[in-house]
């Protein structure tokens, strides 16, 4: 993956769901995401963060995924947890953007609807405390 990139943190929870966060925000690098991906490039800790977006699927991947979709204001309104590959998620107009990261990752975290997710560009640093 490559691109911007950051880190998502879930405020919420005060816990990183990705401290590797690349950034899918160009037509390509959205319609790409990690279409044919080996496993090692999505390990524990990273993630990709497609902006914007209102769903995914995992046709031609290779490796089961979590996703959480985001609203404008990056509150979680769907998770889908280990996303099997060639697979369809809903698509929803609320959404905003939608993070995928390794599957197991958000049931890690106690990830859940509702949770507010900090999404920083940049390397991990010390979050603001609410």
């Amino acid at each position: 993956m490559q691109g911007p990139t950051g880190f998502a943190f879930n405020r919420t929870r005060r816990a990183y769901l990705a401290t590797q966060l690349s950034i899918a925000d160009t037509h390509w690098s959205r319609l790409r995401g990690l279409m044919g991906a080996d496993p090692e490039i999505l390990p524990f800790g990273s993630g990709l963060w497609i902006i914007p977006s209102h769903g995914v699927h995992t046709l031609v991947m290779r490796f089961p995924i979590d996703v959480a979709y985001l609203d404008k204001g990056k509150i979680i309104i769907y998770i889908a947890h280990n996303l099997k590959p060639w697979r369809v998620a809903p698509v929803s107009m609320k959404t905003s953007s939608v993070l995928e990261l390794p599957g197991n990752t958000l049931k890690a975290t106690g990830t859940t609807v509702g949770d507010e997710i900090e999404i920083t560009l940049g390397r991990v640093q010390e979050p603001e405390h609410a």
